[in-house]
């Protein structure tokens, strides 16, 4: 796993994780996978695209969870990706 990574849910973050913390995760995780810390001009759609539907999925599986008999992020509070930031559904 990539160091630059961090657990996203309780009681590892005081709260719940931000939009910006799950961009970043996904941001790393993207660019660890594809080898690239930037990509070229020709590459630069496709690893957007990649980064928003990581966070998407991140943001759902942290929306999920419960943790030691909590609910994770609660229902109505999952985030969607939507042009490159999470926002409240």
């Amino acid at each position: 796993m990539c160091r630059s990574i961090k657990t996203l849910r309780p009681p590892v973050l005081p709260g719940e994780a931000t939009e910006d913390e799950i961009h970043a995760a996904a941001l790393q995780y993207v660019r660890k996978v594809s080898g690239f810390r930037a990509p070229a001009a020709h590459n630069q759609e496709v690893f957007d695209r990649a980064v928003r539907a990581v966070a998407e999925a991140t943001a759902e599986l942290l929306g999920g969870l419960e943790v030691r008999g909590r609910s994770g992020r609660g229902a109505g509070q999952v985030g969607a990706v939507d042009g490159g930031t999470l926002e409240a559904r």
